[in-house]
């Protein structure tokens, strides 16, 4: 037999491997008791899943009526180890919708919530993953009214695409990845807004914002303030911002200790043998403070006095992704430069909202919050992360919208010494491979 048709038969019984694997073969397996981390949910309940790594993330979960989902005392478990408190608390705190005329405003988190009746009842359609069930008042927080318990969650692990491919000659590697998602959907007005959390097997947490449902039907312009549907130069519909904001409050390695750091590479006009020559810098963030993203920059929360294996404090970096930023109608009273895309401030049980929070006493938002702690040293750090989605409508949005996104990811920064899932083979490339295995690789200098 040729070389050529045994490569093909052995492709093609691979490709039958994967095609006719059953769905017991590819789910996720159930999460070792070591691997739970002793949770205090409250009024919660607990959510525990184990991925394609080996590692088990665990977290309760739980239904406000104006932040809708959130998810508070997250940890992961890397492969065969105790788990690491990562997050306190996680929510959105805002959603501002200002139109492109100036004729409307909404804060749809301090004035309607994703929480009570509008958050929806998942049905198979939508969700075809787990559906989890919580008790949710149909008006404020359950004293009046009814409350019933509905399938308001959807908890779901599908394929994260390629984890890693390494072609190296002596320890070849290739493998898939899981991400779990964790969703709802809540109804304002128009729209409906999809929250989802996805929770990464390599330690990752993707935050997440999408938007379907039905453009306004009240909110139709001229050219110059949205743009044309239907048929016809005269229809337009009005354009508009979807300004969000995601309060995040951090638990690295259990609570307080915790320190913010800034990073920033930029050319320093030189250059080298072969290309430009960068400079990178750590700056630190010693009290509360805003911060404006720019090219090759990002943040780090860090646990200065919690070590990896290979001696370096762990941490998470905030990877802003793609945004269209913006500064709330609400803080333009700060000044025109008053916008930010992160902000650090120390948590305080009254600021919850990133704008109209005054009726809480402690200050209007974020802008508030970071002037009155400015002579704080940052310790039991809260990130108030801003994304911003500026809407120009368009043919396909009607009816209904197809859904668009927007959010951030948390990458996980020395957690471990190594990813979660070493192939074999590759267990001692951490830091500068040595000379043998680089001779065994054919590589030379």
């Amino acid at each position: 037999m040729q070389w050529t048709a045994v490569i093909a038969m052995v492709g093609m019984l691979a490709l039958a491997a994967c095609t006719d694997a059953s769905p017991e073969a590819t789910s996720a397996p159930t999460p070792e008791p070591s691997a739970l981390a002793d949770l205090d949910c409250g009024d919660g309940q607990e959510l525990a899943k184990t991925l394609s790594s080996g590692a088990t993330w665990s977290m309760c979960w739980s239904v406000d009526p104006a932040f809708g989902l959130v998810l508070s005392e997250v940890h992961i478990a890397p492969p065969g180890a105790a788990p690491i408190s990562i997050i306190g608390s996680l929510s959105i705190s805002q959603l501002e919708v200002p139109y492109d005329t100036g004729e409307r405003l909404t804060s749809d988190i301090s004035e309607s919530g994703f929480g009570g009746a509008r958050m929806k009842t998942l049905e198979q359609e939508s969700c075809i993953g787990d559906r989890l069930a919580a008790d949710i008042p149909d008006a404020g927080d359950g004293t009046y009214g009814k409350t019933r318990n509905r399938e308001v969650l959807c908890s779901e692990v599908v394929d994260g695409g390629l984890a890693y491919h390494s072609s190296e000659l002596v320890s070849p590697a290739v493998a898939r990845t899981e991400d779990w998602q964790l969703s709802t959907v809540s109804r304002v007005g128009w729209y409906e807004y999809v929250t989802q959390y996805v929770f990464g097997a390599d330690g990752s947490v993707g935050v997440l914002l999408g938007a379907t449902g039905d453009l306004s039907p009240f909110d139709y312009t001229d050219e110059d303030h949205g743009s044309a549907v239907g048929e016809g130069d005269h229809d337009h519909a009005a354009s508009h911002s979807h300004n969000a904001v995601w309060r995040v409050h951090w638990a690295l390695g259990g609570g307080s200790g915790m320190a913010v750091e800034q990073y920033d590479a930029a050319p320093t006009g030189e250059d080298g043998a072969q290309s430009p020559v960068l400079q990178g810098t750590t700056t630190p963030l010693p009290n509360p403070a805003t911060a404006e993203w720019v090219d090759r920059r990002w943040w780090r929360v860090l646990a200065p006095d919690v070590l990896n294996d290979d001696g370096h404090p762990i941490s998470y970096q905030i990877d802003l992704e793609r945004s269209d930023s913006f500064t709330f109608v609400e803080d333009h009273h700060h000044g025109a430069d008053a916008g930010y895309d992160v902000a650090f401030t120390n948590a305080d049980d009254c600021q919850l909202y990133a704008t109209r929070n005054a009726k809480l006493g402690c200050g209007d938002g974020v802008l508030d919050f970071v002037q009155r702690g400015a002579g704080q040293t940052l310790d039991d750090v809260v990130s108030w992360v801003a994304i911003g989605f500026h809407h120009v409508p368009r043919d396909e949005d009607q009816s209904p919208m197809e859904m668009h996104w927007q959010g951030f990811t948390l990458l996980p920064r020395d957690l471990t010494a190594q990813r979660f899932d070493v192939p074999e083979g590759h267990e001692e490339l951490n830091g500068v491979p040595s000379d043998e295995w680089l001779d065994e690789q054919g590589y030379e200098d």
